[in-house]
Parts: C-alpha cells; sequence; structure tokens
C-alpha cells in the first residue's frame, strides 16, 4: 500500500480507531467529543469555519478511502462520526452532562437512522454521502439537545 493511501486511511479511521473490531463509529464519536473540547474555547465563527472545513475534508477522506477500500461506506471509516459529533455539539456548552446527551443523541439517530439520515445514507454517491448521513444525525441531535436543555 502506498504512503498516500495510508495516510488517507489514518484520517478516515481516525487514527486507525475505525480498525477497533467492535462499535468502530462509537469509539469515532469519542474522537469528536475531544476535538470539540479545544473548539469550544475557540470563538464561535472560528468554530462554524473549523466544522465546516472538517465535513469538507471528510467528504474528500472518506471518498478516497472508500475507493481503497472497494467497499462502500466502509465501517472502518469514522471520520463522519467525528464530524457528525461535532455537529451534535456546536454552540452547546462543555459540560458532562451536555457531552453524554449529545453523545448518546448522536448515536441513536447514527445507527437506527430515521428518516433523513437513512436517505442520505443510501441516496447520496461517495464520500457525500458516507458523511452526510452523520451531519443530519448531527444536526437532529443539537436540536434536540437544545429543546430539551429549553425544557430544563
Amino acid at each position: 500500500m502506498k504512503i498516500k493511501d495510508k495516510t488517507i486511511l489514518f484520517f478516515a479511521t481516525g487514527g486507525f480507531v475505525g480498525y477497533i473490531p467492535f462499535a468502530p463509529g462509537t469509539f469515532g464519536t469519542l474522537h469528536g467529543i475531544w476535538l470539540y473540547f479545544f473548539l469550544y474555547k475557540m470563538p464561535f465563527i472560528f468554530s462554524v469555519l473549523f466544522i465546516s472545513a472538517f465535513i469538507i475534508f471528510s467528504v474528500l477522506i472518506s471518498d478516497k478511502a472508500e475507493k481503497i477500500n472497494g467497499v462502500k461506506d466502509p465501517s472502518i471509516v469514522v471520520i463522519d462520526e467525528i464530524a457528525g459529533m461535532l455537529i451534535t455539539m456546536i454552540g452547546i456548552k462543555f459540560n458532562f452532562i451536555n457531552i453524554l446527551t449529545g453523545f448518546i443523541l448522536f448515536r441513536f439517530f447514527d445507527i437506527l437512522k430515521p428518516f433523513p439520515v437513512y436517505v442520505a445514507e443510501k441516496k447520496l454517491p461517495g464520500g457525500v454521502g458516507i458523511v452526510a448521513d452523520d451531519v443530519i444525525a448531527g444536526i437532529m441531535a443539537n436540536l434536540l439537545i437544545r429543546f430539551l436543555f429549553y425544557l430544563k
């Protein structure tokens, strides 16, 4: 395998976390938490710009990783879960309860794939399809967190 392919797989698998034989998406989601810890301390506009760039990067890397593996939406690719968790937490205060709630809600939407998450995953091609379902799951989780804590 070429060094370029290894580099692509390094990013796509969240530093090879995607190779964990059980629940690789859950471990990938955990990467999103520590990354958001650093983003949370930054100005909000910087977080939005970073996450937007990260999503674009994730689409490109996921597309290349899919081609390297020769499998549609390979389970080793977890950069999409990292992006989804970042979307889940954007604009949400970084504390244990919020992180736990975001983590559970994001994994719930990502695993169960309700409409429109399922449609995005199945209908969109390549890296866009790999990442879009997690971005949508992240948006749904973010909105639900805001609603739940608004009721509080």
